[in-house]
């Protein structure tokens, strides 16, 4: 799971998952009027399990599908239902319990005041994510991507790399190289010089590698040309454009796959 994939509605999910399951732990009746005893004791929802796991562990769990199924790279289903739409109409079944619970209570609490608000505002940040442009940005900010190496690139300045003049066996560093058989303090006989080949032009790269981010989840699919997602990209994350085809990119994933991205608009290059 990639959490730089979550986004800021996936935030709001989270939220108000933690507050309908502080919610669970508070008074679910309250009192009122003049004979309203301070020191009464009232239940909480665990006291009344159908109110805590029907209700309240209904809309936790459902929270928890949403941003596990929006973190994931490719869709997944449980008995044949897609997860995301699973968890999100649990976060509608939460809601709707927590509605009927406090229009029957007499005197409702703070636990199902708290858990009522907590509950409509779960269901209405799972449904509006993947429709409200504010609520589909990244959550996380995307990290700085680090200059990628040209493919290929060598250290400089190594034993046996050009540009390094190597010394013969015994000799030192600054002394001048002697033949076998010269004896030290005789001029050696000056060398003709060989004649070097020209190098040969090299062909104009056309593409080069670079680093890019997209502005919301896009699939990713295989070279071969079919139409099956082999990935999505999340925003928030940088992958690497490796090649070009037109206008699409084959990008590569930080687990390793490769594959094509067909929609390019909008994406930011690092």
């Amino acid at each position: 799971m990639n959490i730089r994939s979550l986004t800021r509605g996936d935030g709001v999910v989270i939220g108000a998952a933690v507050l309908l399951f502080v919610a669970s732990f508070l008074d679910v009746a309250g009192c009122s009027g003049d004979f309203c005893d301070a020191a009464a004791d009232f239940p909480n929802s665990w006291e009344l399990l159908s109110l805590a796991l029907g209700t309240y562990m209904t809309g936790v769990i459902g929270a928890a599908l949403v941003v596990i199924a929006r973190g994931l790279p490719q869709p997944r289903k449980v008995v044949g239902l897609d997860l995301g739409q699973l968890g999100v109409a649990l976060t509608l079944a939460a809601a709707w319990g927590a509605f009927w619970w406090i229009i029957d209570a007499e005197t409702a609490g703070a636990g199902l005041i708290l858990g009522l608000i907590a509950a409509l505002v779960l269901a209405g940040a799972a449904i509006a994510t993947p429709l409200v442009p504010a609520l589909k940005g990244a959550l996380l900010p995307a990290p700085r991507p680090q200059a990628p190496s040209p493919y290929g690139a060598q250290p400089q300045g190594g034993y046996g790399y050009p540009g390094v003049q190597q010394q013969p066996y015994g000799g030192q560093p600054g002394q001048p190289h002697q033949q076998y058989g010269a004896q030290p303090g005789q001029p050696q006989q000056a060398q003709a010089p060989q004649p070097q080949p020209h190098p040969q032009a090299q062909p104009a790269a056309e593409f080069s590698p670079f680093w890019f981010a997209v502005p919301v989840p896009r699939p990713l699919f295989a070279e071969d040309g079919s139409q099956t997602p082999i990935a999505e990209l999340a925003p928030g994350t940088w992958y690497l454009a490796v090649d070009q085809r037109g206008p699409a990119l084959v990008a590569q994933t930080q687990d390793g796959r490769r594959g094509v991205l067909q929609d390019t608009t909008g994406i930011q290059r690092g």
